[in-house]
């Protein structure tokens, strides 16, 4: 669709922009890596208002066409999303390889990943967490909080919580790098064996402080994940919150059929 062409449809205007930036980019008129044209250029070219331009880039966002960094513009992107496949990511295997879960999926998706530690000590566990530790709200618990980048871009902010009477008891727990196979590594040599993994997903729109962790645009979409790790005897010793930005992962999930 030529860019004359865009308001002679009945199709919405910021769909049409999005079509003909589209083929741009499959057609390598618009080159991977390269900014995006401006809002401004982008209003100028299609006659529209802002708004429409903004809605036609998130568009383009949500397909995982471009990616936006804040402060910087849109790009097209010139990488694919990280396919996380949470049945393989814990495995035990991965851990006695001394990968922890992050590094040894990064790996598998050809990328250079690196690891910001921004706090560990004590704190006081939010309503939720303490739930899923089974401890009372305002417990103090170790928190462990990372922000992840994948070829120097952040992608995830993460914050591991675990109950003190654990933690406590494992010193490596308390240094930036716990060592090989990570804190899951660590926790299992002290007894306390894994035995699952449960997550919940859900979805919203960045908040200003979000979207500054992750150098996303405000209101940009963001994964909150939420997982806790069990023990053997059904402790919970972990739960780690999450915030990822929904552009840069694809989350696989796989479960048996039976009962």
């Amino acid at each position: 669709m030529a860019s004359s062409d865009v308001t002679s449809s009945a199709k919405a205007k910021y769909l049409q922009i999005a079509d003909d930036l589209t083929a741009q980019i499959r057609s390598g008129t618009l080159v991977t890596g390269n900014p995006v044209p401006s809002e401004t250029t982008l209003m100028e070219r299609y006659g529209v208002a802002s708004g429409t331009v903004r809605k036609a880039v998130a568009e383009l966002r949500a397909t995982q066409l471009i990616e936006t960094h804040h402060g910087r513009g849109s790009f097209v992107r010139s990488r694919p999303p990280v396919q996380r496949k949470s049945s393989d990511r814990f495995r035990r295997a991965h851990r006695k390889a001394g990968k922890a879960a992050y590094l040894a999926e990064a790996e598998q998706s050809g990328s250079k990943p690196s690891v910001a530690v921004l706090f560990i000590g004590p704190t006081e566990a939010p309503k939720e967490i303490a739930e899923r530790l089974g401890v009372p709200a305002g417990s103090q618990v170790l928190a462990r909080k990372r922000r992840y980048c994948r070829e120097g871009v952040p992608t995830e902010e993460a914050t591991s919580y675990l109950p003190w009477d654990v933690a406590k008891d494992i010193p490596e727990l308390f240094a930036e790098n716990p060592g090989g196979g990570g804190i899951y590594a660590r926790i299992e040599e002290h007894g306390h064996v894994l035995a699952q993994f449960s997550e919940a997903v859900r979805a919203h729109l960045a908040t200003k402080a979000e979207a500054s962790a992750l150098a996303l645009s405000l209101g940009s979409p963001v994964i909150h994940l939420v997982r806790n790790a069990e023990t053997e005897s059904g402790r919970v010793v972990e739960v780690c919150d999450t915030i990822m930005a929904a552009d840069q992962f694809v989350l696989e999930y796989r479960f048996p059929a039976e009962d």
